[in-house]
């Protein structure tokens, strides 16, 4: 049976998709958003993540059993050198305040399936399910398709949150198995785009005209970034684009926060958005205002 590599199964999720969900990160992600909040999806393989605020002061350990010096600790402040981790895991061991962890680890079908039976009571009682989330899902095509087919079997309501990189065909794969799409929309302007993200949107705007053609139920989810996405002229043509959809109508707006700014320092990542600030309650509402004069259905946040 297939398997891939996840790096968390959040229990009790209500911000993906409808009712109470089980929410499966899958990770590896094509794209490289630079407000990116879940920055260890980004890397197919499994890393270690150092936890600064966890570390003891006088401990040295994890050092000390690292065989192939990637670890080190001057002033009470411990570092990786990357190129020497061969995560062997050793560290991980002997650290008594978990401030060395890895990142992700190989699954099998069946071991996620177990833990997303354990909500089965929750999911029944709030019209939840399971949710495939990322990094990018559709990275990992073979675990997702096979991930969504035990999901069907056993009646569960399924969810692929995704960013829509990917070749048409691998949305061919698992259209069926999908109950509902939460579809990322960044930027409309192509160039903006590569800026912004580090790729094209071409793909993106196809598949999620694919799946409208389709009738396929989706959520198109815009991230408001300020200085990205926020002014006028971004969202007039982001309207434009939706409009020319002729059965997807239902938007969440998902403003801006850093809460996962301090997740690039445990990765040893640059946080390439810098310091810009949420975007105002005013925008926000206007911005909605404006989505909803057009017909589209919007919630925020979700």
């Amino acid at each position: 049976m297939a398997s891939g590599i996840i790096f968390n199964i959040q229990k009790y999720s209500i911000h993906d998709g409808p009712g109470i969900r089980t929410t499966v990160f899958l990770k590896g992600c094509p794209l490289r958003c630079q407000w990116c909040h879940n920055p260890e999806g980004q890397s197919t393989e499994p890393e270690l993540a150092l936890w600064p605020s966890r570390c003891l002061e006088e401990c040295r350990e994890c050092v000390l059993v690292c065989d192939r010096l990637a670890l080190s600790k001057k002033d009470s402040l411990i570092s990786l050198d990357k190129n020497k981790c061969d995560l062997c895991g050793k560290c991980t061991e002997v650290c008594p305040s978990r401030a060395v962890e890895i990142a992700g680890r190989r699954w099998s079908v069946e071991e996620v399936m177990k833990e997303v039976e354990k909500d089965l009571v929750f999911h029944d009682e709030s019209g939840g399910g399971v949710t495939f989330s990322g990094g990018e899902p559709l990275m990992q095509p073979e675990f997702l398709e096979a991930l969504l087919g035990e999901s069907k079997k056993k009646g569960i309501h399924t969810v692929v949150d995704t960013c829509g990189y990917a070749k048409p065909e691998v949305l061919d794969r698992i259209s069926e198995m999908v109950d509902l799409y939460l579809y990322d929309l960044k930027v409309m302007d192509d160039r903006k785009h590569r800026r912004f993200t580090g790729g094209s949107n071409k793909l993106v705007l196809e598949n999620l005209i694919k799946l409208d053609k389709e009738r396929k139920e989706v959520i198109v989810r815009i991230p408001l970034i300020p200085g990205v996405n926020d002014d006028e002229k971004d969202v007039e043509e982001i309207l434009g684009f939706l409009r020319s959809l002729e059965n997807i109508h239902r938007l969440s707006l998902l403003p801006y926060h850093d809460l996962g700014k301090e997740k690039y320092k445990r990765f040893t990542l640059p946080y390439k958005i810098g310091t810009i600030q949420p975007p105002s309650r005013e925008l926000i509402e206007k911005i909605r205002k404006r989505l909803e004069s057009s017909g589209c259905q919007v919630t925020i946040g979700g």
